[in-house]
């Protein structure tokens, strides 16, 4: 806490209760080119974790039945939001009409070297792509970004940087990690794969999705004594 604050002043306040992951936290000055991701999970997970939407909390959804291993960190995009115009856009591109947003915070997967041993972190992250992911009839976009700094993936600035077999783990996992043998096979499928530009786009959308669906939500913040 910096040497200047003093009892009378209201500028302490955000320094004694945690921001939640999804509206309190700023998705970045830069974004979308670079952006803050919020992990939830880690490859190391043998557990689902979710953010708790109300409390802003790591919660877990579900123990995982069988070995499904993230292959990437996993998390999303805080201020972001899968809205109208994040849904038109995707329909737009597979040629489909009447697609949702999936009312979630923007999914971002992100590739390091280093070994992350929890989620319920912040890192920064450089979008390079994505997957264009549809769950049902609900757009649910994967982005991939790397660490910024990586020693290893810190150099990719584009999808075509990175190896076809990642982005094929990738592709591979979340096309199959809601699928329970001898259950009825859920419709998830991922018609396109695309690359940074596009992801920027995707990125920006789901921005102004939350900048209208959350406006009250920015309202009430500035609202707040000390700006919390």
């Amino acid at each position: 806490m910096p040497d200047s604050l003093d009892s009378s002043s209201e500028s302490y306040l955000p320094y004694l209760y945690r921001r939640h992951p999804w509206h309190g936290v700023s998705i970045g000055d830069d974004a979308p080119g670079k952006v803050t991701a919020f992990i939830e999970i880690v490859p190391t997970d043998t557990v689902k974790y979710e953010i708790d939407k109300h409390s802003g909390l790591l919660k877990i959804d579900r123990p995982q039945k069988f070995s499904n291993v993230y292959p990437s960190l996993y998390g999303f995009i805080p201020q972001t939001y899968c809205g109208k115009e994040t849904g038109t856009f995707c329909s737009q591109h597979v040629g489909r009409p009447a697609i949702d947003g999936d009312g979630d915070p923007l999914d971002i997967c992100v590739l390091t070297e280093s070994t992350i041993p929890h989620g319920d972190i912040l890192v920064r992250a450089v979008p390079i792509g994505g997957l264009r992911m549809i769950d049902g009839n609900q757009a649910d976009d994967k982005i991939i970004a790397v660490l910024e700094g990586d020693p290893i993936y810190g150099g990719w600035t584009e999808l075509e940087h990175a190896p076809t077999a990642v982005i094929e783990r990738l592709r591979h996992y979340f096309l199959t990690y809601k699928q329970i043998p001898g259950e009825e096979p859920i419709k998830v499928e991922i018609p396109q794969v695309y690359g940074r530009a596009e992801a920027l786009e995707v990125i920006s959308c789901t921005m102004r999705d939350y900048d209208r669906d959350f406006a009250h939500v920015k309202a009430a913040k500035e609202a707040l004594p000390g700006r919390l």
